[in-house]
This record gives C-alpha cells, sequence and structure tokens, in this order.
C-alpha cells in the first residue's frame, strides 16, 4: 500500500476537542499505538504528520520504529498570530519569531517544517477561503529560512494566490491546494512543489448531513477537474488523506484517497500508470521530508 503523506495522529476523524482532550495531562501512548497498529495492520508502512499543538506527533515519532512504521513530523507547524493554524501548532508576529520557531523544531526533532499560509474552505460557502492568505514575500522568506536551516517546507494552502505564492517560494509540498486555476496547476507542473490534494475531507463529508450537499459537490467536482488537469499536466502529486480528520479515519482515509483518485482518472488512464504517477510522488517525499544530516 502506499503511504499516508498527510495525517495528524492527535486526530480521530471524529470528534478533534475530544481528541484532543485524550492527552492534556500527558500524551497518552495507548492512543498512539492503537493508531500504528492500523496503519500497520493495512500495511501503510510511511507516514507523514501534519503536527499538533500537543507534541503527540513528537511522542508518535519516538514509538514508530515498534511498529516498522517510517514516521516523519514538523512537531508543530507555524502559523502567523492571527491567521489559521493554532489547531495544529504554534504562532508568531514577527520573521525574527518564526525562525526561533524554526530552531524550536529542530531542537525537538522536527524532520521538516509545516507552515501555514491561509485558511481553510468554508464548507458552507463554494470558491471561499476562510481569513487572509499571508503576503507572498513573507511567504518566501519563511520558506527561505527554513531551508538554510536544511529543512524541506509543507505548506498548507489554498486558493490561488496562496498556492502560486508557495510554488514561488519554493515549498517542497502544497497540501490541500483547492480551489486553484489551470495556471496555477500549469505552475505546479513547471516547479518542484509536490501537491498533496487531500480529496477525502471534502468527499468524505457527502451524506454526513454536516454540510449542504449541493456545496460540497460543487467542491468535489472541481477538485475532481483539477485533479484531472493535474494529471495531464504530469504535475508531481502525492497520496494523503488528512488522517485524523473529520469523517477520514486513519489507515482507512488512505484507502478512501487512493480509490478517489482511481475514480476521477479511470477515464484518463490505467491503474498502473496511476500508480506509477503516485509512487513517484511519494518517492519525492520521501526524500525530501528528512532531516538534512
Amino acid at each position: 500500500m502506499f503511504g499516508e503523506c498527510h495525517a495528524h495522529l492527535i486526530m480521530d476523524g471524529l470528534n478533534y476537542r475530544r481528541a484532543v482532550d485524550l492527552h492534556a495531562d500527558g500524551v497518552k501512548d495507548k492512543v498512539i499505538q492503537s493508531r500504528f497498529r492500523l496503519y500497520q495492520e493495512l500495511g501503510i508502512l510511511f507516514v507523514r504528520d501534519g503536527g499538533d499543538a500537543g507534541m503527540v506527533s513528537k511522542r508518535a515519532k519516538e514509538l514508530s520504529g515498534e511498529y516498522g512504521i517510517d514516521y516523519r513530523t514538523p512537531v508543530f507547524a507555524i502559523h502567523r498570530n492571527g491567521h489559521y493554524g493554532g489547531i495544529v501548532g504554534c504562532g508568531f508576529d514577527t520573521l525574527r519569531e518564526y525562525h526561533q520557531k524554526v530552531m524550536d523544531a529542530k531542537a525537538l526533532g522536527a524532520d521538516f517544517i509545516k507552515i501555514m499560509t491561509t485558511g481553510i474552505l468554508d464548507f458552507n460557502d463554494h470558491g471561499k477561503i476562510t481569513g487572509q492568505p499571508l503576503d507572498k514575500e513573507e511567504v518566501k522568506e519563511m520558506v527561505h529560512i527554513a531551508h538554510e536551516e536544511g529543512f524541506a517546507v509543507m505548506s498548507h494552502t489554498n486558493g490561488d494566490y496562496g498556492v502560486q505564492a508557495a510554488i514561488e517560494a519554493g515549498a517542497d509540498s502544497v497540501e490541500h491546494g483547492n480551489y486553484i486555476s489551470e495556471e496555477t496547476i500549469s505552475m505546479l507542473a513547471d516547479s518542484s512543489t509536490v501537491w498533496v490534494p487531500t480529496l477525502v475531507t471534502v468527499r468524505n463529508l457527502m451524506g454526513s448531513g454536516r454540510y449542504d450537499s449541493q456545496i460540497l459537490a460543487r467542491i468535489a467536482a472541481q477538485g475532481e477537474e483539477n485533479l484531472r488537469l493535474a494529471y495531464r499536466a504530469g504535475v508531481k502529486v502525492a497520496l494523503g488523506s488528512d488522517g485524523g480528520a473529520y469523517m477520514v479515519p486513519h489507515g482507512w482515509g488512505l484507502m478512501d484517497e487512493y480509490h478517489a483518485f482511481l475514480d476521477i482518472l479511470g477515464t484518463l488512464a490505467k491503474v498502473a500508470e496511476i500508480d506509477d504517477w503516485l509512487t513517484k510522488g511519494e518517492k519525492e517525499i520521501r526524500e525530501r521530508f528528512k532531516r538534512d544530516a
């Protein structure tokens, strides 16, 4: 099975607050171990985490070897205060403070740096991203600082402006990347950035009753068309489900993501061709998102 290139071991796929509260008085090894056992049973032996604010992914890295899992983590994500990101990490106000967060992550054993440059999808309003994206010059400097410290950069980013800024900055991967245009997809194809679409964060909400099904269908349809365009353009793409997000269970979420790719691209390519495409993307992730010795 492919590796999981975007997960959050701290989350449980059902209730974020409850999942975080489980570790309120200390990280619970049994919770992490149960999730690793599931990944192991499903043959998923590579997991790249997106970090958290509670040191759960740091402890997960220490436990992962017991299950034969190659686990990579930023320990925590880094966001500008007042912008989206507190759910998974730590904030900064100045670039000097950002640099210190990078050094803090290094001291804690981070394998790479994760930055948050935009908000998330507004599931009640098709086409809308919450909050304001970071200025592209700031994103460029954030990526530069992390690279100078020997780290690859995972960028949580949505929308044309945000994704184009991340690409131009040299981010090593863009996570989610919703609501992007054909021009941005062309930029991805011409860059070294790997795109991790996390399609099931939308698809798995269908029928849940949590959001308007018509709005979800429109969001999903745009994501599907962008994936087809990315395949035709030769964008580097890796499989990641955002495992642990709402309605995206650990392990099985990756299976859902893989089958979504087959469903969407089935008229364009054979399974073996899709597998080859994803294998190349995962190889890029494995090679880049590790500590620079």
